[in-house]
C-alpha cells in the first residue's frame, strides 16, 4: 500500500492533527523556507508527535553535524536532502548515522532519473524542478518522465485530495509527499490532511 507523508509541519496544532489520522511519516524543514523551524521548535514538536510517525528531516545543503544532532537527540528518523549533496556527503551520512537517507531529485529528464537510480540513498524523492528553488513549490512535474520498474521513491510535486488517485495510478510511488497541497492560506488544514490520509490509505 502506498504511503503518505505531510510535510512542513510547524506547530502543535499540525501535531495534533497528524497525531489524530496517522501518516506514516512526516517531515520537519530545517532549511530556508517559509516552513523552516528551529531546533528548540523541532523538540517540542517531535516530544509530542505519536511514536509510531516517523518523522524526516529536510535540508538543503546543510552541515552534516547539524543532521547528526538532530537525529542522536531523536528528533528526526530520517533525513531528506534537497540541496546539491554529492556523494561523498550521502556516504559520510550512511557511514555515520543508522538514518535512512532521501535524496530529492528535481526531475528534468528520464535521462537525468536513469542515471541516478543506483544512487546510495535508501530513497529517491522525485520533484518538480524549478530554477530557484528547492522543492514546496507546489507545481506537478510530468510523471511520464518517471521509467517503469523504477526503484522506491517518494512522490512530491502539487499533490493534492483532488490528484493523488491518478498520480498513484500513474507511476506507483512508495510514498506521496504533501505539504502545500494540506494547506490554507500558508498554514496546515486538519480537514484537509483528514482527506488524503483518507483517500491514500482507502486505496
Amino acid at each position: 500500500m502506498t504511503k503518505i507523508k505531510i510535510c512542513g509541519l510547524k506547530t502543535l496544532k499540525d501535531i495534533q492533527a497528524v497525531n489524530k489520522y496517522m501518516p506514516d511519516y512526516i517531515g520537519f524543514v530545517f532549511a530556508e523556507s517559509k516552513r523552516k523551524i528551529d531546533l528548540a521548535t523541532a523538540r517540542l514538536l517531535r516530544k509530542n508527535l505519536s511514536s509510531d510517525i516517523r518523522s524526516v528531516g529536510v535540508f538543503v545543503n546543510a552541515p552534516i553535524a547539524f543532521i547528526q544532532e538532530l537525529y542522536k537527540e531523536n528528533i528526526i528518523d530520517m533525513i531528506q536532502l534537497h540541496g546539491d549533496e554529492d556523494l561523498t556527503y550521502i556516504h559520510e551520512l550512511n557511514e555515520t548515522l543508522n538514518a535512512p537517507v532521501i535524496k530529492a531529485i528535481r526531475v528534468q529528464s528520464q535521462k537525468q532519473l536513469l542515471s541516478v537510480k543506483n544512487f546510495p540513498s535508501a530513497y529517491l524523492l522525485l520533484d518538480t524542478y524549478h530554477k530557484n528553488q528547492y522543492g514546496g513549490s507546489g507545481i506537478s512535474f510530468n510523471r511520464s518522465l518517471i521509467p517503469k520498474d523504477y526503484r522506491a521513491f517518494f512522490l512530491a510535486g502539487g499533490l493534492n485530495a483532488e490528484n493523488i488517485k491518478e498520480a498513484i495510478s500513474d507511476c506507483r510511488p512508495y510514498c506521496i509527499d504533501i505539504s502545500s497541497g494540506v494547506e490554507t492560506e500558508g498554514a496546515k488544514d486538519e480537514e484537509k490532511i483528514r482527506e488524503v490520509i483518507k483517500i491514500v490509505k482507502g486505496l
